[in-house]
């Protein structure tokens, strides 16, 4: 029998001990490491390489959705599922886009969770029945699948993105710096150039920005 090795990610402490208990319950899992932010996950999931990753979708330093992707960067191996209570097509659109093999609801019974850390491990994708239902009815429907972007936004480069997403969630460019591993010179001509393209200067208009465009919903950022 093949062992999973899970990692979890959520910066609720009873959240964390309540999904580890539950785990550790199961003969074929076993948790390997904890973390309370998005950064912390990023780092954690390059050092311990877990097979599946649950993955709070609203957390400090940096969201769920950023995190997805610079931890496929991190720990390319690694399946990600997001756990969440948002059941907005919307979301899972952005998650499935970014990569991630499963969206469960944490209003959801125990087993929707342990069913989508075995799928994500055979990598197969696994979605809350509610969910499930959103993003088909998405697709009937013929709304746009994923994030809407602007053509200003479409100009940005992937790492430009990533510093712009960095930026919105609060972080320095100093701190941007450490979490891509690059110099805080790179990061000023990143922001430079963001602000150029976007005609955006400061971090306030760039969170205006990515609300207008639903980059970010108005609603999650609140959270």
């Amino acid at each position: 029998m093949s062992i999973i090795r899970v990692m979890i990610a959520d910066d609720h402490v009873l959240v964390r001990e309540g999904l580890r208990q539950l785990l550790c319950t199961q003969s074929d899992i076993v948790v390997v490491g904890e973390a309370g932010d998005g950064v912390e996950a990023m780092e954690l999931a390059r050092q311990l390489k877990p097979d599946v990753l649950l993955l709070d979708i609203a957390m400090p330093r940096m969201n769920g959705l950023e995190a997805v992707r610079l931890i496929h960067g991190a720990s390319p191996d690694t399946r990600v599922v997001v756990l969440s209570m948002y059941e907005k097509e919307s979301y899972a659109h952005q998650m499935l886009h970014a990569g991630v093999f499963g969206y469960v609801l944490k209003c959801e019974p125990s087993s929707d969770m342990l069913a989508a850390v075995r799928a994500a491990y055979a990598r197969r994708f696994y979605f809350s029945d509610k969910v499930h239902r959103e993003v088909i009815k998405g697709y009937v429907e013929g709304r746009p699948r994923g994030t809407v972007r602007s053509t200003g936004f479409d100009t940005l480069s992937d790492r430009e993105r990533q510093v712009f997403f960095l930026i919105i969630e609060g972080n320095s460019s100093a701190q941007i710096g450490q979490v891509l591993c690059v110099s805080l010179k790179t990061i000023e001509k990143h922001r430079a150039s963001i602000a150029k393209k976007l005609d955006v200067s400061s971090p306030v208009e760039m969170i205006k920005y990515a609300i207008r465009w639903d980059l970010v919903d108005a609603d999650f950022w609140k959270s």
